[in-house]
């Protein structure tokens, strides 16, 4: 994995990082479950417009099964991320990923922004914005195998080289959490909803001062 070195507008004007809301960065391995925290959160949280959930532009098909995405060719991804279209922009799996830039947007206006990222994307996220929480999303290893295995999205060996990295987040001063997901979904969901309630509040703190 390699995070893209095109990140447009890195600071504003002045010099500071994007702020005075919070960015949640949800990571994890295939399987652990990320997509579906995310959903159960963002049904929680339906009409709070100080909580926002990132919609992703993927270089890869939307199928319904996983993540609701915008889907771009890899030629019309390069012409948007030239031209400044995403606030972060990285790459993973043979894939192409990039945020759009009304994230920074939200951020400024105070509001809890909330996407799934790659782990390689988190140091140049954690540049741009001044308040960062990271959460990894975990589950043990057979719940991970047997969840990538019933996506069928993956070749078995693609699987097995997925859960054989053990990739380390470089988060700098951002808060991390880690999140358990081998059970219920409502368990950790429930978790990471009282998560998004303490950086909403933190954001409105923040935006007070």
């Amino acid at each position: 994995m390699m995070t893209s070195a095109m990140i447009e507008r890195e600071m504003t004007s002045d010099g500071r990082p994007v702020g005075d809301g919070v960015f949640v960065a949800v990571v994890g391995p295939s399987g652990a479950g990320k997509d579906s925290l995310i959903a159960y959160a963002r049904g929680r949280f339906a009409g709070e417009g100080a909580i926002e959930f990132v919609r992703r532009v993927v270089t890869r098909p939307s199928d319904g099964a996983a993540e609701d995405h915008d889907s771009l060719s890899e030629e019309d991804f390069a012409a948007a991320e030239a031209r400044g279209a995403f606030s972060l922009s990285w790459r993973a799996h043979g894939l192409s990923y990039g945020l759009p830039a009304g994230v920074d947007r939200g951020v400024e206006a105070g509001h809890v922004m909330v996407a799934n990222l790659s782990r390689a994307a988190i140091p140049a996220l954690c540049r741009r914005h001044a308040d960062v929480v990271v959460v990894e999303v975990v589950a043990e290893p057979e719940i991970l195998a047997s969840r990538i295995a019933g996506r069928a999205r993956e070749s078995a060996g693609d699987a097995a080289a997925r859960l054989a990295r053990q990739a380390g987040i470089d988060a700098g001063d951002a808060t991390v959490v880690t999140l358990d997901n081998s059970g219920a979904l409502e368990v950790a969901g429930e978790r990471f909803v009282d998560l998004l309630r303490r950086a909403l509040a933190r954001a409105a703190i923040a935006g007070a001062v």
